[in-house]
C-alpha cells in the first residue's frame, strides 16, 4: 500500500507537486486540477506555473470533451420530446477488408446513460474501444450484431452486403427500436422510422455506440481468424489490404475468409498478382 500524498500546500517541492499533477490526470480528477491550479497560481517558482499551466489546459480539454460529448445526445433528445422511446444507433465496419465478414451493431441507450470519451470508433485507441464496449453492453436496453460473409459479400456485392448486415442488427434487436438513426444511409426493408446521418458516428453517441461494439466484435473474430489461418496477420491488420497481407495472400493463396471478389484476392486466385 503507497503512502498518501501530503496535502497540497504552495511550500512543497517542485517534484511533490508534480507528482500531485501526474495523479489528478491520471484520474481525471477535474476538481483536484482546478485547486491545484488556484493554489499554487501566485507561487512565483517558473517550475510551478508551468505545472499550473499544464493543470489548466486540462481542465480546458476535458470540459471541452464533456461539451463535445453532450453534443452527440441532442439529436437523440430530440427524438425523445417527438414521443420516440427506443431509439437505436445502427453502424457497420469491415467494408474495406480483403478478408472476413461485414459486421453491423444496433445499439438501443437508454435515455439516462454515461459513456465518457463516446466517439466514432476510428477515433480511439483500441483500450478505449474495449471499455466503451463494455460499459455500452453493461447499460443499453438492447444491443445487436448482424453480419454477411465474405462469400455473402461475394454473391451480392460490398454494398449491399452491408445493408444487410445493417438490416439483420435492427431485426435482432429486442426490445424492437421505434426509431433508427443510421450512419451515411438508410436501411432497405427497415418499417421502423429512420434516419441516414453523414460521419454520424461522429455526430451522435448512439451510432458512435454502435460502430464501437460493431468494431471491438470484428476484430475479436479477425484475432480468432489468426489462429485459424496462420500466416495472413489477420490479427494485426484485420484483413485490411496491408502490404504485409498482399505479400502473405501472394505467398500462401487465399484463405476461405478471403473476398474472392475483391481485386488483389481475384488475381492472386487467377495467378495474375504482382507485389510492387
Amino acid at each position: 500500500m503507497t503512502d498518501p500524498k501530503p496535502p497540497l500546500a504552495t511550500t512543497q517541492p517542485i517534484t511533490v507537486l508534480r507528482s500531485h499533477l501526474r495523479s489528478a490526470v491520471e484520474l481525471e480528477d477535474e476538481a483536484s486540477l482546478v485547486d491545484f491550479a488556484e493554489k499554487l497560481g501566485s507561487d512565483p517558482r517558473r517550475g510551478v506555473q508551468v505545472l499550473v499551466r499544464s493543470a489548466t489546459t486540462r481542465v480546458g480539454a476535458m470540459r471541452s470533451e464533456r461539451e463535445r460529448v453532450a453534443k452527440m445526445f441532442e439529436l437523440r433528445s430530440g427524438l425523445y420530446v417527438q414521443g420516440f422511446k427506443a431509439i437505436a444507433g445502427v453502424d457497420e465496419v469491415g467494408v474495406g477488408p480483403l478478408a472476413g465478414p461485414v459486421v453491423a451493431a444496433a445499439v438501443i441507450l437508454p435515455e439516462e446513460v454515461n459513456l465518457p470519451l463516446v466517439n466514432d470508433s476510428k477515433k480511439l485507441k483500441p483500450a478505449q474501444r474495449e471499455k466503451l464496449s463494455l460499459a455500452i453492453h453493461a447499460q443499453a436496453v438492447a444491443v445487436s450484431i448482424g453480419s454477411v460473409s465474405p462469400e455473402g459479400i461475394d454473391s451480392r456485392n460490398i454494398f449491399q452486403a452491408s445493408l444487410e448486415a445493417m438490416r439483420r442488427a435492427v431485426e435482432g434487436l429486442n426490445p424492437a427500436p421505434d426509431y433508427c438513426l443510421v450512419d451515411a444511409r438508410t436501411i432497405p426493408r427497415v418499417t421502423v422510422a429512420q434516419q441516414g446521418l453523414i460521419h454520424g458516428d461522429a455526430i451522435d453517441a448512439s451510432i458512435a455506440s454502435a460502430s464501437i461494439v460493431a468494431k471491438v466484435f470484428r476484430d475479436r473474430l479477425m484475432q480468432d481468424f489468426d489462429v485459424q489461418y496462420p500466416g495472413y496477420g489477420f490479427g494485426r491488420h484485420m484483413g485490411y489490404g496491408t502490404a504485409q497481407h498482399l505479400e502473405a495472400l501472394e505467398r500462401l493463396g487465399a484463405c476461405p475468409i478471403h473476398r474472392r471478389s475483391f481485386g488483389p484476392v481475384a488475381a492472386v486466385m487467377r495467378g495474375t498478382a504482382s507485389i510492387r
